[in-house]
């Protein structure tokens, strides 16, 4: 990984000099659904934090005001990817320092405002559920202020990932077409069902060699889920294998700043427009 390059202009969103002119101005409103997107996987590296990043982007693009929530308490990398030094992060908040709204923060070229994690540290990964759950509900409410708030969560079922995805009306579970993460992504979604019956579930296919076996990857999670599950999540969409976007991850930079004409960086924004789309 390359080192960080000097602090992007990201600057607190409640800050007098780097308040969101998206936000300035605006009353809390009460939230409505689908404003809150969580983007869960069952298994790690199936390029989950990646694709919650580009989906911020592409829905600001779209003139949605924009949150992205960086959830990973165990292993936070928002700010890496997008080459960010924070002044604050959620660590800040955890300790009572600081508002979940105070730690917002401006990511100009993008468009969109993130609360960082803890880059490199796991020190939030053990916070009582208690705690979650009122850091949820502050992002719940945090939400009435934005169009759009995605949550980027931890690998995993844990009890602090279902915790914070609790906060969310839809979520959106990514995998690939590898055994091991079809099989944690039906776990997610099993346990995530069962705990909330009437949840939002979408399955996301990232990093597929085209989208015809993007549909086979579905159609294998979409089966398991009817036939032992008898629920049926819907497609989100299918992101085609595309080398710009380590590329992008390398350089620190968005794949729809550096190659926004890109095959993964298309398949993300017609997800947005899907999300958006009247139901």
């Amino acid at each position: 990984m390359t080192n960080p390059p000097p602090a992007s202009r990201a600057v607190p969103a409640g800050t007098a000099s780097g308040a969101s002119p998206r936000l300035a101005g605006r009353p809390a409103v009460s939230a409505k659904r689908g404003r809150l997107i969580a983007v869960a996987s069952g298994k790690g590296g199936v390029g989950k934090t990646f694709f919650s990043i580009t989906l911020s982007h592409a829905l600001a693009r779209r003139g949605q005001r924009t949150l992205l929530f960086d959830g990973d308490l165990g292993l936070a990398n928002i700010d890496i990817q997008l080459g960010l030094m924070p002044q604050y992060d959620l660590g800040s908040v955890i300790a009572g320092k600081l508002s979940l709204n105070q730690a917002a923060m401006q990511y100009e070229p993008g468009g969109f405002d993130v609360i960082a994690g803890r880059s490199g540290s796991g020190s939030l990964a053990n916070i009582p559920l208690s705690r979650l759950q009122i850091m949820g509900e502050d992002l719940a409410l945090m939400a009435g202020r934005y169009d759009r708030v995605v949550l980027d969560l931890g690998a995993g079922v844990e009890k602090s990932v279902r915790q914070l995805a609790k906060s969310a009306d839809t979520i959106l579970v990514v995998t690939s077409d590898e055994p091991t993460s079809l099989t944690d992504a039906y776990a997610f979604i099993k346990i995530t069902a069962m705990e909330r019956p009437n949840t939002d579930i979408r399955i996301v296919v990232n990093a597929s060699n085209s989208t015809r076996e993007g549909e086979r990857t579905y159609q294998t999670l979409f089966k398991a889920c009817q036939g032992f599950l008898k629920i049926s999540p819907p497609l989100a969409g299918i992101i085609r294998r595309d080398a710009r976007v380590r590329e992008c991850i390398r350089n620190q930079t968005p794949i729809l700043i550096r190659s926004p004409s890109s095959e993964a960086a298309m398949d993300v924004e017609a997800i947005a427009e899907r999300l958006l789309a009247p139901s």
